[in-house]
């Protein structure tokens, strides 16, 4: 595997970006179509030993709204992931545990196998979760954008609850003390992990997550959470990073707070994004979104703005749901930014670690 690519902007925001930087909003659309995703597979079974790749159940829900309302009538998809048990854990001593979701550039060398083997050297399992693969997406030989307009953020979500699931049934993991960490894209799924309505639709019979760690996820969107799982929230940014909205992101953290969850939050001065990686810190030429909010009504539907991004009629069709992602980009004029700080900063790698570890001890 090829090392971390510099991360972008995310989720509805990098397919509007894409729209206005590369004309997108003008292509024939009605020729384009969703990456097809392959059948679904057979569990594999969870026993005492089972480590490195397994496949689990999971959906590709797309939209928020699809989510909310009409999971139920999802078909099923297999999802994948890499899971690595600590030294000693076993039925009779069941470990701790953390699920991994990686930043949009997908499962890298760098980045989330550094912190992988850092959990597990202190003693917690991991699970590394591969949701382009899953479906159907080599994120080595797929352009960046298809990579992010063919797995959305609730697509990533849905997969942390999966692995809830099925992680449940490992007899050598603990059930109460399974966290969930990610990074960029994976930090954004990581805090919807935390709205109540999301973990009684997707993982109603199973302990929630003990812990939420957010690595400078972007935080232009307002999902309407009004109640948690009532889990704790580390989240970790650097104030170089421009990605990341400082003033946006304290307001998401508080929104969080109300809704019952204890947060912590800890912004490096000097940081910029993706310190944990393997590229050199340096200023990028990648495009990000600042100044516009999406915020989701009761029925999870988006609007920027106050102007629709969808019709509540629409179909729910994942390549329709495509198509209106691709067609984007005329909603964030003047919210579309370009270049800010990515790469390694050893120095907050390495504090960011004590800081995580500090919290797990404390809440996992």
């Amino acid at each position: 595997m090829s090392q971390n690519r510099t991360m972008r902007a995310i989720g509805w925001g990098v397919i509007a970006v894409c729209a206005l930087m590369f004309n997108l909003a003008q292509a024939q659309t009605s020729e384009l179509s969703a990456i097809p995703l392959p059948p679904a597979s057979a569990q594999t079974p969870l026993h005492e030993d089972t480590q490195d790749e397994i496949i689990f159940d999971s959906l590709t829900p797309f939209d928020f709204d699809v989510l909310l309302n009409q999971y139920q009538s999802l078909p099923k998809t297999s999802s994948r992931g890499f899971l690595y048990l600590p030294p000693g854990a076993s039925a009779t001593n069941p470990a701790p545990f953390m699920v991994l979701l990686p930043g949009s550039g997908g499962v890298k060398l760098g980045r989330q196998m550094i912190y992988a083997d850092q959990l597990l050297s202190r003693g917690y399992g991991v699970l590394v979760i591969d949701y382009y693969e899953s479906r159907g997406i080599d994120d080595d030989k797929v352009p960046y954008p298809l990579m992010v307009t063919n797995v959305t953020e609730f697509d990533v979500v849905t997969d942390a609850f999966s692995a809830l699931k099925a992680l449940n049934n490992h007899p050598s993991i603990d059930p109460e003390r399974i966290g969930v960490m990610g990074f960029s894209y994976g930090g954004m799924a990581t805090r919807l992990a935390m709205d109540s309505r999301l973990k009684e639709r997707l993982a109603p019979n199973v302990p929630a997550f003990a812990v939420h760690v957010d690595f400078y996820g972007p935080c232009f969107q307002n999902i309407g959470t009004t109640q948690t799982t009532g889990a704790p929230l580390l989240t970790l940014r650097g104030a170089e990073d421009a990605s990341n909205d400082l003033v946006a992101c304290a307001v998401e953290e508080q929104r969080l707070r109300a809704a019952g969850s204890e947060v912590s939050s800890k912004i490096y001065a000097t940081a910029g994004h993706s310190w944990g990686n393997l590229q050199k810190r340096h200023m990028n030429k990648s495009t990000y979104l600042q100044g516009c909010e999406m915020i989701f009504d009761e029925q999870g539907f988006p609007f920027v703005n106050g102007v629709a991004l969808i019709d509540k009629n629409a179909s729910t069709d994942r390549d329709y749901r495509y198509k209106l992602r691709m067609n984007s980009g005329q909603f964030f004029e003047g919210c579309v930014k370009v270049g800010y700080i990515v790469g390694r900063d050893e120095a907050v790698h390495q504090d960011t670690l004590d800081e995580m570890f500090e919290f797990l001890s404390k809440n996992l």
